[in-house]
């Protein structure tokens, strides 16, 4: 039941988006087609439904509470991806209001942020400028063809939420910086990865610059790469593995860490060993 709930809601969903867009297009549909899309989609929510009540009851005989029972259905009922997508917009959307507080996540105090954004909010920022210049030169020649307002309004809709994710993208990197506490670092990138490393498990800390690094997050064998405009500045070597989340949920072992600082001076004394001495200097590697 589990597996045709799952397909069934996969299904559900794009077909739901194609008939609202012919709809709000003004295209003409037969009554017969809409019902039966909406008979449907009426049907997945039921099957829906009980597939999550009946994880519920099985999470609840199992002993646990109301919450975590709710949770344990939803985790098993929606394939992790789905899961961390969802978790990546709420985030998003916490993050921009926290911008607009001018608040941090998750710095206690005593911790020192470490920040990474400054190399990469600018052009961020200069693609969020073109975009928005999209946005209103793609409505002025969908007018000027001619097209209804239903389908300029699904257009404007659109590219208005990537605007938006794009901002919370921006956002969700500034309010969410690496931190460093007396238990660890907290190694980040905005709303889609973070990795928490114990400080006892730290066995060194260097300084070497890397222009040329691949993707936002990568590991390779055991080492993990955390890249901010294709930049790292820091290296973590640890004493024994840990695991590391990737975005989408996949997990590695990784024992070397290479990601980026705004001003990684700082960051090395901070995250240094208690029981080494911090260098007079920190050169590159």
């Amino acid at each position: 039941m589990l597996r045709v709930a799952r397909a069934a809601l996969f299904a559900m969903v794009p077909a739901e988006l194609v008939l609202a867009v012919l709809l709000v297009s003004g295209v003409p549909l037969p009554h017969p087609v809409v019902v039966a899309v909406e008979v449907g989609v009426l049907a997945v929510l039921v099957l829906e439904a009980a597939a999550g009540y009946r994880l519920f009851r099985a999470e609840r005989r199992a002993g646990a509470d109301r919450r975590a029972a709710l949770r344990g259905a939803w985790e098993r009922l929606v394939p992790e991806q789905v899961r961390r997508i969802v978790g990546f917009d709420s985030k998003g959307m916490v993050s921009l209001a926290l911008w607009v507080a001018r608040r941090r996540h998750g710095v206690p105090p005593g911790a020192v942020a470490v920040s990474y954004s400054r190399a990469q909010t600018s052009t961020m920022l200069m693609f969020l400028f073109a975009m928005v210049v999209e946005l209103v030169g793609v409505e002025i020649v969908l007018r000027a063809l001619g097209v209804p307002a239903g389908l300029r309004a699904v257009v404007f809709v659109i590219d208005a939420y990537t605007i938006l994710a794009v901002l919370a993208v921006v956002a969700a990197c500034i309010t969410r910086p690496h931190v460093v506490s007396t238990d660890g670092v907290r190694i980040r990138y905005g709303a889609f990865f973070d990795l928490h490393v114990p400080r006892e498990l730290i066995a060194e800390v260097r300084h070497v610059r890397s222009y040329d690094e691949s993707g936002m997050v990568k590991v390779d064998g055991d080492r993990l790469t955390v890249a901010v405009a294709s930049q790292t500045n820091l290296v973590i070597e640890l004493t024994e593995p840990v695991t590391a989340v990737r975005p989408f949920g996949r997990r590695a072992q990784v024992r070397t860490i290479r990601f980026f600082a705004d001003d990684a001076a700082p960051a090395v004394n901070a995250l240094r060993p208690r029981h080494e001495p911090a260098p007079g200097t920190v050169g590159d590697g």
